[in-house]
């Protein structure tokens, strides 16, 4: 293990919903930053719900996580904090004023959110100073890392945020990322083509800001033997939203189907679209041929990636998607959208295929050419594993990570291979 050499200092982690069954990135990344020694206080906007909290380790970190919302229930409690910081640094408290209104999109419905996530910032800094904070780091450019930024004008902690997209990128202007890149001590940008889209929005002078840090996985935990099967296991992993496109890929299995009558595929996930896309399956008579199996642990998705022959991931919009990582360091063969970061961790016909988004016949193709040649399949899982023990390898990742939380990384790097 990569020993931590870093100063000590106490980080507070933020992000809207913490821990989340489809966010499980984050607690990778806290565990391995604790793991180099690193002090970490997870804080999350909202409580999430027990559906969330899949496993011993999610539960853990559910019952240590301040939740911010949970504190102001009291209106007492909350007014008693900000006379308490406005009295204390009257300055910083109207300047965090000053800047919530400065920031905020246009509209009465804006400045309403706008005040509600200073009186949240309020309350959020009193809890990083009773707990001597020293640097508060946000998942994701919304609206919690609207509340990190005012709580650092509050507090006077500096802040950074890791920027995911590709929501973020839909509304620029609403969520003032250009403010929110100029003030941040960082930017964690998690792709090249992440980054790109920011230096689209940021002034020139902070383009050295944005650095590059990966999401990554704890390889350990994937690239277990295999399982032998009598069937073809095709599996998705994740929400189950119009976003992911699953009601692409049932028309695309169905049509598989006609040549390929023993597969099976597993949906891993919940959310939104799931009463819709069970409906679907029961009307095209694909009761026993798809398994939706709600959400699952780390470890559970570990062990149905043992069992998988082809990872499938067929959204409209992504980053640079986590289970793809996860699929790729159990040498499965993926197919994947060639949208935004994702060619620079699937390389197209090397580690998977990349197809379209919204092909429909490219993704039957596409699972074509692998269910016909197995070879094809293991000569791209080793590959898929190859690529994420170089580059997304979640130690090395967190290790990059905690020299800019502690503010030792060199100026001029952006990728701690670089």
């Amino acid at each position: 293990m990569i020993k931590n050499t870093e100063q000590k200092n106490c980080i507070a982690y933020l992000t809207g919903e913490y821990p989340r069954a489809s966010d499980t990135f984050i607690q990778r990344e806290v565990t391995a930053l604790r793991n180099l020694g690193a002090t970490i206080l997870t804080c999350s906007i909202r409580r999430t719900g027990s559906e969330h909290h899949v496993g011993a380790e999610q539960q853990k970190e559910a019952s240590n996580t301040f939740c911010v919302l949970e504190s102001i229930r009291n209106p007492f409690k909350l007014i008693w904090v900000h006379t308490k910081i406005a009295i204390a640094n009257p300055r910083r408290w109207f300047s965090a004023i000053k800047l919530a209104l400065q920031t905020r999109p246009p509209g009465l419905r804006n400045l309403i959110y706008q005040l509600f996530y200073f009186a949240e910032a309020g309350v959020l800094a009193e809890h990083l100073r009773t707990n001597s904070v020293t640097h508060l780091h946000n998942h994701f450019g919304n609206s919690s890392c609207s509340v990190a930024m005012l709580s650092s004008e509050i507090s006077g902690i500096p802040f950074s945020y890791t920027m995911h997209g590709p929501a973020i990128f839909f509304e620029p202007k609403h969520w003032r990322i250009d403010a929110k890149i100029a003030r941040a001590q960082f930017v964690s940008c998690i792709s090249h083509y992440c980054r790109s889209q920011g230096m689209l929005f940021a002034e020139p002078q902070f383009w050295p800001n944005m650095r590059i840090v990966h999401c990554g996985v704890e390889l350990s935990r994937y690239g277990k033997v295999k399982s032998n099967s009598k069937n073809k296991h095709l599996l998705f992993v994740g929400r189950l939203a119009p976003i992911k496109g699953v009601l692409l890929l049932l028309d695309a299995f169905t049509t598989l189907l006609e040549t390929h009558p023993d597969t099976i595929l597993t949906l891993v996930g919940d959310g939104p679209s799931r009463s819709e896309l069970e409906a679907k399956v029961k009307l095209l008579g694909l009761q026993n041929k798809v398994i939706f199996t709600g959400y699952k642990s780390q470890n559970e998705v570990a062990a149905l990636l043992s069992t998988t022959d082809i990872f499938v991931l067929p959204s409209f919009a992504e980053g640079v998607p986590v289970v793809l990582m996860e699929a790729m360091a159990s040498s499965v063969p993926v197919i994947a959208p060639h949208v935004a970061g994702v060619p620079e961790l699937v390389e197209d016909g090397k580690s998977g295929l990349l197809v379209s988004p919204g092909d429909t016949r490219m993704l039957v193709s596409s699972l074509h050419e692998l269910l016909n040649n197995p070879e094809l399949q293991v000569k791209m899982g080793e590959a898929g594993r190859k690529k994420v023990e170089a580059e997304f390898d979640i130690t090395k990742e967190a290790a990059w990570l905690l020299k800019l939380l502690n503010n030792n990384a060199p100026k001029d790097q952006l990728r701690p291979d670089s």
